[in-house]
């Protein structure tokens, strides 16, 4: 006998996944094929979007294609217009370049997605837009070899002369652009890509705006853009200094920072209109940008982004506790790592928080949520656990109130050692587990097998999901591979009548 309740269907179906009618079994089988992820691509080892995310990428692509060739005669003839418009498109992309890589923008109030899952779109737009700078190039000289020299006119005094010498400054910009910004690069270098990112940038857009009239009024839009986002926005409305004591994990590896913010309770109304600073709180899986001055003077103009590993604060809290884990590499890192064994504190600067919360969105509305971390992802699993059971918790009076909780959570820490548990404080996660939530965490991976995410969720599906209405939802958080197996695995259980969602929160830059 099924237990009713306001959230139990008013029209019953089958009870089996499978019994959905033909047009709910091809839909998903159809955001199934739009949800799975290729391998990367070999020799290069690329890493590739979902299907879903590379058809937009190709989409985008197909827009600008249209764009340059609509109505363009193929020949000698017009390789000026060809040339035009390749700079036409280029200047036309540049204020949604610059929109897109914002931290601030209005595309997460109209959408939801934030400045994050956006970056993909900024990081292909940008190559494209470095294609169409060849492009015109390239027909730029088509134009003096057909048009030009036959009339004397040298291709030394093309070069040379000042329009064409501006747009040569400012294609070699954009193509360093370019390559500093590959992935191989960034990781290798990334606080020289930070700097070169920025520098190389507002150089390109000073030679632009000397090189053609014409693409004046585009480079204002993107500077300004820019001057709002970085200088307006973040640096004088969301920046806040804090003390923040410092503690090396028994890895010996890993700094865990944490400090005590007091929490605003009466917003300021400039504030409150228009950003979310630290004092005002933050989600679950939002992430700050962290910098440390006191490390060198280098540090002081770079930030690094982290996730907020610490429960978020309730409305009314006086106080919150912040803490980031921070895993030492190189560069700022392991900077830090060093100071933290002779310093047990540290004046901070944290720009943020920022993130989207469509992952706690859609595990809002969940029967099961499976929130899986590989790592350091546990910053991002333990807040999102705690926000979810919140909200499971406050439904449930609502609609189940002679039950302690109707939806179930489960959480997967996959660790590559033992001691990584550390991290955490010993009653993180033991009250996660008196609250309700089920906690895994597999043998460490470095004396173990990896263990078998997909069939460890899809036993979980299985095991939990006794009605035809239970809707599924799907967190991870760690390294491609995992992200990869996990999203793969979801739209397998997609395809295979479930209703099921997934969320990768995968940060990028």
């Amino acid at each position: 006998m099924l237990e009713e309740s306001e959230r139990t269907p008013l029209l019953l179906k089958s009870e089996s996944p499978f019994g959905d009618s033909i047009w709910l079994q091809s839909s998903r089988k159809l955001n199934a094929i739009l949800l799975y992820q290729h391998r990367p691509l070999p020799l290069i080892n690329k890493i590739l979007p979902s299907n879903g995310t590379t058809l937009l990428v190709l989409a985008l692509l197909g827009l600008q294609v249209f764009y340059v060739f609509y109505q363009m005669p193929l020949s000698i003839s017009a390789l000026f217009v060809f040339a035009d418009r390749t700079a036409l498109l280029f200047v036309a992309n540049l204020p949604w370049l610059y929109l897109f890589a914002a931290k601030n923008q209005p595309i997460k109030c109209l959408t939801g997605y934030s400045y994050e899952s956006l970056n993909i779109l900024h990081r292909r737009l940008g190559e494209v837009m470095c294609l169409l700078a060849l492009m015109h190039s390239a027909g730029m000289v088509g134009v003096w070899y057909t048009i030009l020299r036959p009339f004397g006119f040298s291709l030394a005094r093309f070069l040379l002369s000042k329009i064409i010498l501006l747009g040569i400054g400012a294609l070699v910009v954009y193509e360093l652009l370019y390559f500093t910004s590959l992935g191989s690069f960034r990781q290798r270098w990334y606080e020289l890509f930070l700097v070169l990112h920025v520098s190389l940038q507002i150089v390109a857009l000073v030679l632009l705006w000397f090189h053609h009239h014409g693409s004046r009024p585009y480079v204002g839009v993107a500077l300004a853009i820019f001057l709002f986002d970085r200088l307006i926005y973040r640096m004088a409305l969301k920046v806040n200094s804090l003390e923040a004591s410092l503690e090396v994990a028994e890895d010996q590896g890993t700094v865990l920072l944490r400090s005590l913010i007091p929490l605003e309770q009466k917003q300021r109304y400039l504030k409150h209109l228009v950003c979310n600073g630290m004092v005002q709180g933050w989600r679950a899986t939002e992430h700050v940008f962290l910098t440390v001055p006191a490390l060198s003077g280098k540090h002081v103009i770079q930030a690094h982004p982290f996730t907020i590993a610490s429960k978020a604060p309730q409305t009314g809290d006086p106080k919150a506790e912040l803490n980031l884990i921070i895993r030492a590499q190189d560069g700022f890192s392991a900077d830090l790592l060093k100071y933290a064994r002779g310093h047990t504190s540290v004046k901070v600067r944290l720009d943020g928080p920022y993130g989207s919360q469509s992952g706690l969105c859609k595990l809002e509305q969940c029967d099961l949520s499976i929130i899986v971390a590989g790592g350091s992802g546990i910053a991002v699993a333990l807040p999102l656990a705690w926000a979810v059971h919140a909200s499971h918790l406050t439904n449930d009076l609502e609609t189940c109130p002679d039950r302690k909780s109707a939806s179930r959570i489960v959480l997967i820490w996959v660790i590559r050692e033992g001691i990584h548990t550390s991290w955490l404080s010993p009653s993180d996660l033991q009250d996660l587990q008196d609250s309700g939530v089920e906690v895994i965490i597999p043998p460490s991976t470095s004396e173990n097998m990896k263990p078998d995410l997909p069939r460890l969720i899809e036993s979980r599906v299985v095991l939990s999901t006794t009605k035809h209405w239970d809707k599924i939802g799907v967190v991870c958080s760690g390294p491609n591979g995992m992200n990869r197996a996990v999203r793969n695995q979801c739209a397998v259980l997609l395809a295979s009548g479930y209703d099921i969602d997934v969320e990768i929160e995968k940060f990028g830059w």
